[in-house]
């Protein structure tokens, strides 16, 4: 079991370790009403990468917090427009205790529950996007696992102004890796491809998603390394950002380049279906 906190009525313990280390990870969920874009998928990615770090978390117990949260926001954000759209924050430590990095036996986690309304969704037409500056080194130890160390995505982060949507970053060898808050999919002559899991930061919940969808359709789905030219050059039919929150996005234009935009992977698209 863990220490349960609402954002809106005090702050986690001074001695948390993932306000001293980053030691934990965190979920954001959209919201309709009382349910959730893929609701599912999120907890029991957070069970299982939890469970990577050694952080003790039952599903049944994140489900009841989740319910617990419900009940507590769906009032104050749940109302905020016709269908009922606002986000779910949920933030996993492993708590207090331990002598500067190594951590005490049987820490009890800390789960911080905040809620707040949805953010402004991107046009259909598609949005401007550029290369960051910043490298992203992923360890893989740590791969795929949305942790609270995300400092060089917030560095990147920094770089986003004026009418730019995303940054998107690269890893040491230049083959584009994610954007600082998305998954990448690129349409190709030969299919869909996106970067694979071993090299991303985040293995996005949507990103997982949209694949299996293509894959049901019968379209070809590859994970292999993007790099600048693939998202430039004369084969990219279309680059995607794909995240939880604001679903499907469409690049229109690239560092200063137009791309083409195509609409294979909006139609698929409908967060109402994917409620749970």
């Amino acid at each position: 079991m863990f220490n349960l906190y609402w954002a809106d009525e005090r702050g986690l313990p001074a001695g948390d370790r993932g306000a001293s280390y980053g030691d934990g990870l965190f979920e954001t969920v959209r919201m309709h009403g009382d349910r959730g874009v893929l609701l599912s998928r999120h907890l029991d990615r957070m069970v299982r990468d939890a469970g990577r770090l050694g952080i003790p978390i039952a599903l049944t117990d994140l489900r009841k917090a989740c319910t617990a949260a419900i009940d507590r926001y769906l009032e104050r954000f749940g109302k905020a427009d016709a269908e009922g759209g606002w986000v779910l924050k949920l933030m996993l430590t492993r708590g207090e205790g331990g002598r500067g990095y190594q951590p005490s036996v049987g820490a009890r986690p800390n789960l911080m529950v905040s809620a707040g309304p949805m953010p402004v969704l991107p046009a259909s037409s598609g949005v401007i996007a550029d290369f960051s500056r910043v490298p992203l080194t992923v360890n893989p130890l740590l791969a795929g696992i949305k942790s609270l160390n995300r400092l060089e995505q917030v560095m990147a982060a920094r770089e986003i102004n004026g009418e730019l949507y995303e940054v998107i970053m690269a890893d040491s060898a230049g083959s584009l890796v994610e954007g600082t808050r998305t998954n990448l999919l690129l349409k190709a002559p030969d299919g869909w491809v996106t970067p694979p899991l071993k090299s991303l930061a985040v293995a996005g919940i949507m990103r997982q998603w949209v694949l299996e969808r293509l894959r049901a359709r019968g379209e070809s789905v590859f994970e292999r390394s993007v790099s600048i030219a693939d998202s430039m050059g004369s084969h990219c039919q279309g680059l995607f950002l794909l995240n939880s929150v604001v679903g499907v996005v469409p690049v229109r234009r690239l560092a200063g380049q137009d791309l083409p935009v195509d609409d294979g992977v909006a139609t698929i698209f409908n967060p109402l279906e994917m409620l749970e």
